[in-house]
């Protein structure tokens, strides 16, 4: 049963928003354009936000409802057991996004589906991150940027403010930060050369 709630978070995660969206209604393959990342900040980049929005929604509900399938393990809510299932679906679905089945395991960072994840297992420090990426697009207009500083904040927030002392979610929220980083090392290249693209994120493009 374990096995299989595994399987189907990852294959929920599979599902590649942004290139389903991209061909489908403008017949682009967005991993063609821009950036080459199959997720919701290339997505508003090459296509709008009439296209960006669905899927930046879609790709946190990847991940919230990977997560959600913890309910259907039979395991008590709130025990070990059960957390580190949740955070095993989690990783599952994250897995699922960056290296998607169904589109050729070429997928996008990830960022959408984590907020999705820790939004469910760890909302307060992924309130607070979240706050920071906010405080960085705002100044900076970089979403890569903005992602890495919410993503290297969590493990802050979650051990040092929170005063959390459970090693898995510790671990976790490491790994989470790591991930980041090593999805967006491109875009650290680019940050230091001074050319990462800013993006307007109520730009309109298109027609969906």
């Amino acid at each position: 049963m374990i096995a299989f709630l595994i399987l189907l978070a990852y294959l929920m995660g599979s599902i590649p928003t942004a290139v389903w969206i991209g061909k489908t209604f403008y017949g682009i393959d967005v991993r063609e354009f821009g950036s080459g990342n199959a997720g919701a900040t290339n997505t508003f980049r090459v296509l709008g936000r009439k296209a960006g929005i669905p899927v930046l929604i879609i790709d946190i509900l990847k991940g919230t409802l990977a997560v959600a399938l913890s309910y259907l393990s039979g395991y008590k809510f709130g025990s070990h057991e059960f957390v580190n299932l949740q955070l095993g679906l989690g990783v599952a679905a994250l897995l699922g996004h960056i290296f998607p089945v169904f589109a050729g395991f070429r997928g996008g960072k990830g960022v959408a589906t984590i907020l999705g994840i820790v939004i469910c297992i760890l909302p307060v420090s992924c309130c607070l991150s979240l706050v920071v990426f906010l405080i960085v697009l705002i100044s900076s207009r970089i979403v890569s940027l903005s992602s890495m500083m919410a993503g290297i904040t969590f493990p802050v927030f979650l051990n040092l403010v929170l005063g959390n002392d459970d090693t898995i979610l510790m671990v976790f929220s490491i790994v989470v930060a790591l991930l980041l980083i090593i999805t967006h090392r491109k875009n650290i290249v680019r940050l230091m050369n001074k050319q990462e693209s800013k993006v307007n994120l109520f730009a309109v493009k298109g027609k969906l």
